[in-house]
């Protein structure tokens, strides 16, 4: 077991009134330590505010005498971040060419919809068309589209498959909606047929507006008798309506046709696009292109070479034409009372 034995006493009576630390001191020796001697050059009242920086502001105090936001502080202080700016809405553009009446009766001749006629297995099946078009137009100005989403190209591999017949149709149908417009254009510049479809007379059109930068295409539109119908034609034949497509100033002439009219569709009855090239420049500035092929006529390939032709338009629907046999017995118009 370890030896204990009594801390030695200093000598003296450890009775004399001195504290615990006294005699520590006087034990261990610690009368050597002493504080830290202070600077002589140490300022006076270092790293305090000095009494009149504490003291309030006068009342009348001039705004020039206010000491100055140290940068620190200016620093946390929020930013204001300026409102976006909100760009104007493009002015309008009105058509202003002469207003002209259709010929009802030669639109009856050639087996076209009666504006105010009777419902027929025509009328129907165009309605199913056009809805399908009006809602993709919509969905894809909803998807910031532009002016180009409410442009539609009807087209043909060949010659004969009925594109003209169902643009007119079309437009014709489009006319009758109660928040819609149509303007249809005869994008046909080496055989324009719109206008004698329609018994129009001519004018200046589209070609001349890309061709001359002074003529104005709103002035070259037609407005028509029939409510919601107008009518922009092809305008002086050249040998060049392709270079012409192809130029900067399309875009620009084209814009102006939708510019202030969010409810106004475009259709162009374009030449068919095995047989002019102008067809596969126009799909480059429209939304939608619709490819008439013409039952037991149209081949294969040749809507294949169309379909490649165009496939610079983002939606391309197809439109069988001319077609004698439903599967489903469907016969459109006879619920109305009247045959198709």
């Amino acid at each position: 077991m370890t030896e204990h034995s009594k801390i030695p006493l200093p000598s003296g009576d450890n009775r004399t009134g001195k504290s615990l630390f006294e005699r520590a001191e006087d034990l261990f020796g610690l009368g050597g330590l002493s504080p830290a001697p202070v600077p002589a050059d140490l300022v006076d009242g270092a790293g305090r505010p000095s009494p009149e920086a504490l003291a309030p502001l006068p009342e009348n105090m001039p705004v020039a005498d206010v000491p100055e936001v140290p940068a620190a502080a200016a620093r946390a202080a929020p930013e204001t971040v300026a409102a976006p700016e909100v760009l104007p809405e493009p002015e309008a553009i009105e058509f202003t060419g002469a207003r002209q009446k259709i010929d009802r009766r030669h639109l009856a001749e050639q087996g076209l919809i009666q504006p105010e006629g009777k419902v027929t297995a025509l009328n129907e099946e165009i309605r199913i068309v056009k809805r399908h078009l009006l809602l993709a137009a919509r969905e894809a100005r909803r998807a910031g589209g532009g002016a180009r989403a409410q442009r539609v190209l009807v087209c043909s591999p060949l010659p004969g498959e009925g594109k003209t017949f169902c643009a007119t149709n079309l437009a014709l149908s489009i006319a009758a909606e109660k928040d819609s417009e149509v303007l249809l254009v005869d994008a046909d510049f080496a055989k324009p047929s719109i206008l004698s479809t329609l018994g129009l007379k001519g004018g200046r059109g589209l070609m001349d507006a890309l061709a001359d930068p002074a003529i104005r295409v709103e002035d070259c539109v037609i407005a028509t008798d029939l409510a919601g119908l107008y009518v922009l034609p092809a305008g002086s034949q050249t040998n060049s309506d392709s270079e012409y497509l192809a130029s900067g100033r399309t875009a620009e002439v084209l814009d102006r046709l939708t510019q202030g009219a969010p409810n106004r569709i475009v259709i162009f009855d374009s030449p068919p696009a095995l047989a002019a090239s102008s067809a596969a420049e126009l799909a480059k500035h429209v939304g939608q292109a619709l490819v008439v092929a013409r039952a037991d006529v149209t081949g294969q390939s040749a809507l294949e070479d169309a379909l490649s032709l165009l496939s610079s338009c983002p939606d391309i629907k197809l439109l069988l034409n001319a077609a004698q046999f439903s599967p489903s017995g469907r016969r459109f118009g006879t619920y109305y009372g009247y045959g198709g």
